[in-house]
């Protein structure tokens, strides 16, 4: 062994106490290697859920980063003393130079202690919108949602967010707390429409679509209250009324899981249609232009001789 230390300190030029020191690191690399390894196995022989086991490899790569951190440091770094100097000036140094990603790192620990967010949530965070598909210490991944999709739908399109947007940006988070959303979808019928039979009609597709939620939103309700003030005092479907333009608008608003509004209002459209078919005093509206002629319709002016 000394004949080794002795050639590599001769044609290398690194000293015996050096090459002690890096010997000490590989081994206890991949010892912590070795040990993470075994640790991530035996958690996915054990589970078979795709989050637990998301966040085994991550915590576990997390926790060996850090005791590698550690132990390579007390190799390299000889007492306290120079420890304390050591990371005061690389403190110092890293909060000048690298302010974005000590701004992320910040965000990372923020969102593990208050969890704002968490994976799998459908979150909006400034123009950006989707589910949270992954979690790292500088940034998290969104599966995109809208965009040039009219809906609440995928594009395909994969997002990384640095974890410093939380403190700059408005965040909403679609999957925690009330855990639904409220949906509208506004029909108008002509003002000769029978509208009182027409908002029968809708308040009974309403309730057939979203009646069954309800039962289950009131606890959430009660259980979400523990933590944020969230008053409701209806959660059954209801239809509003107003006056347009062109007819009288009812507006339907009932409540949905977030996942599923694109097609809670597509199956709610398909029975409006085939219910209104069948009332012929029930009529659509549209933007019209409508010319009155007090020639042809008749007035209190002179009477004039009209055309046949």
């Amino acid at each position: 062994m000394e004949n080794i230390t002795g050639w590599i300190e001769q044609w290398i030029g690194i000293g015996a106490a050096t090459q002690a020191k890096i010997l000490y690191s590989v081994i206890a690399i991949l010892i912590i290697w070795v040990l993470r390894t075994i640790t991530v196995k035996t958690a996915f022989k054990k589970t078979e859920d795709l989050r637990n086991r998301y966040r085994w490899q991550k915590s576990s790569g997390y926790i060996a980063v850090i005791i590698g951190f550690i132990t390579v440091g007390r190799v390299w770094i000889s007492g306290l003393h120079s420890l304390v100097t050591y990371l005061g000036l690389l403190s110092a140094g890293l909060a000048i130079a690298l302010r974005d990603p000590i701004m992320n790192l910040a965000a990372w620990l923020f969102i593990l202690w208050r969890k704002p967010f968490e994976l799998g949530d459908r979150i909006q965070i400034g123009k950006h919108a989707g589910d949270v598909i992954d979690q790292r210490v500088f940034q998290f991944t969104l599966a995109e949602i809208r965009n040039w999709v009219d809906a609440d739908q995928s594009t395909g399109r994969i997002i990384h967010i640095p974890n410093g947007k939380i403190f700059t940006e408005m965040q909403a988070n679609y999957s925690k707390g009330f855990q639904y959303i409220w949906n509208e979808i506004p029909v108008l019928v002509t003002f000769e429409s029978d509208w009182k039979k027409a908002k029968k009609i809708l308040m009974g597709i309403g309730e057939k679509h979203s009646e069954h939620l309800s039962r289950s939103a009131e606890e959430r309700v009660k259980a979400a209250a523990r933590r944020y003030l969230i008053i409701y005092r209806a959660l059954t479907p209801t239809v509003y009324t107003s006056v347009k333009g062109s007819g009288v608008m009812l507006t339907i608003r009932y409540l949905c899981e977030p996942r599923k509004r694109r097609g809670t209002e597509q199956d709610i459209w398909e029975d409006i249609l085939s219910q209104f078919a069948v009332h012929d005093d029930i009529s659509f509206a549209y933007p019209t232009t409508r010319i009155y002629s007090e020639y042809y319709e008749g007035g209190e002016g002179p009477e004039k001789e009209r055309p046949v």
